[in-house]
């Protein structure tokens, strides 16, 4: 049965039901520690660390470590994304993928504004506004600042209403009223940033940190321009999101969220950001770079706040989970809406989201009848690349369905045995929009958003006419009873387990 988390703390409980929350009662600083040991357990598959004595941390606030990140328990790898997404802990990959595709097709709801929330049970405005006592951490050795935001969600609105914008971006503490973070233009929260540009004011932001579990993932999607987040999250979860109105700003932000910090990104203020480990998996040392301010007007929070964090580096990480997945679901609507054959879609978390694995139904020859592998392949081109669901990854590899592409050991396989190197089975795009933390461009690419990217056709050889060659595997090579009966017998020959 579905069941959707109206607020962090929910979904908590019911992570706590299968031991995938860590209670940290020890001392632990700010400076690091949190970091080293949130990496740690995500690297790891261990329960979610909820740090609750932070050494200089006032007033009960907390820190939550790895919110989205993987499971070493079987069967359960992908418990909290499930979770979040109002899935049981055992759910599939492709189950979880979608969700977020079928949601596409659903008529989005708007939020529902109440008066209050829980986020306003501690109000501070004016001289009372001090970042500096939030739970902030540095993360990583060698980031530039404590990074306040890796996992909230950056409220937005263009002046006259028609777009309201969610996503997610890093934002680092400058001082006790003021943040500085990237705000790309070709990024959504850069486009509503220009119409307050165009009309010579700076934008009002709130950042909703610890909301529902279900709007980082949604924060994370590459919807499509004009698409309101909180719609399609309504959409997602069969009901409209609860929302207030900020104490300084007119934005909506959720009501359930555990700390929202409200303000202003100035026109043209700027100030030192960076650097910090990204998700790619690498951190670029050096002075930083100038990045716009977001003045701190208010700060609002609930009794004993929990601040979720994100990690950022080696995968995986809540970048490759609450990012990587949902792109994955809308990859699979807009190929499914442009009559594509797609099976599902799925970016391996070894490939630290630059790669994205696109299956394509079995019978692909019969429904794109007289097109060549390369063919179809372009057809993926030109139908992604045009959309942000294309932007942020460069590489691309297409498979049939035979391949469970969740199963990165299949991907490798597939990849290697079935792409022709050449032009047999590369395509290759250039000057094509990106995300300029791609790890390898440089930085002229990096200036102008724009690099090269590839598709490999991994697809079976045009000579076999659509019939794939048989894997010889113990699930392919094998009677359907005879697998039954040595699965049912496996521990009778001495090993354990049934599978």
């Amino acid at each position: 049965m579905t069941q959707h988390y109206k607020d962090l703390r929910a979904y908590l409980e019911a992570l706590q039901q299968i031991d995938e929350v860590q209670l940290v009662n020890y001392p632990v600083d700010l400076d690091l520690e949190i970091g080293a040991i949130s990496r740690r357990a995500g690297e790891t598959g261990q329960a979610s660390p909820l740090f609750q004595n932070i050494r200089g941390v006032k007033n009960g606030l907390r820190v939550l470590g790895a919110p989205g990140g993987i499971s070493a328990k079987p069967k359960k790898r992908l418990a909290r994304t499930a979770l979040s997404v109002g899935l049981p802990p055992s759910a599939h990959g492709r189950e979880i993928v979608e969700v977020f595709a079928s949601a596409r097709e659903r008529e989005l709801i708007p939020p529902r504004v109440v008066p209050s929330g829980p986020c306003k049970e501690n109000i501070h405005v004016g001289d009372r506004v001090d970042l500096g006592e939030l739970p902030a951490p540095l993360l990583h050795d060698g980031d530039g600042g404590r990074y306040l935001n890796t996992f909230g969600i950056i409220c937005v609105e263009t002046p006259d209403k028609s777009w309201r914008s969610w996503s997610i971006a890093r934002i680092m503490v400058v001082d006790k009223k003021r943040m500085a973070g990237i705000i790309a233009p070709n990024q959504h929260v850069g486009m509503v940033r220009k119409t307050w540009l165009d009309i010579g004011k700076d934008m009002p932001f709130a950042l909703a940190l610890g909301a529902q579990p279900v709007l980082p993932y949604v924060g994370g999607m590459p919807l499509p321009e004009l698409v309101n987040e909180v719609d399609y999250a309504g959409a997602l979860t069969g009901q409209a999101i609860e929302c207030v109105h900020g104490e300084t700003v007119d934005n909506l932000v959720p009501a359930s969220s555990e700390i929202v910090v409200e303000g202003f990104v100035s026109q043209s203020e700027t100030a030192n950001e960076g650097p910090m480990a990204e998700y790619a998996g690498y951190l670029w040392e050096g002075p930083g770079s100038q990045k716009p301010v977001y003045n701190v007007s208010a700060i609002t929070h609930q009794n004993d706040a929990i601040l979720p964090i994100s990690v950022a580096g080696e995968p995986p990480e809540e970048n490759h989970t609450a990012w990587g997945i949902p792109n994955a679901g809308e990859i699979v609507y807009q190929l499914r809406k442009a009559n594509f054959p797609v099976a599902t879609a799925w970016t391996p978390f070894e490939s630290a989201n630059h790669w994205f694995v696109i299956a394509v139904d079995r019978d692909w020859r019969s429904k794109k009848k007289g097109l060549t592998g390369n063919q179809l392949c372009r057809e993926v081109a030109e139908i992604l690349f045009n959309v942000k669901a294309g932007m942020g990854t460069p590489k691309y590899l297409v498979v049939n369905d035979d391949i469970d592409i969740t199963n990165t050991s299949e991907v490798v396989w597939a990849f290697a045995t079935r792409n022709h190197p050449g032009s047999r089975g590369e395509l290759v795009f250039y000057d094509e929009n990106t995300n300029p933390l791609v790890a390898y461009l440089d930085g002229s690419e990096k200036m102008a958003l724009r690099t090269t990217k590839v598709i490999f056709n991994c697809l079976d050889p045009e000579e076999l006419g659509g019939k794939l060659a048989k894997r010889s595997s113990f699930r392919f090579a094998y009677p359907g009873e005879l697998q039954k009966r040595i699965l049912a017998n496996w521990s009778t020959y001495g090993y354990l387990g049934s599978e």
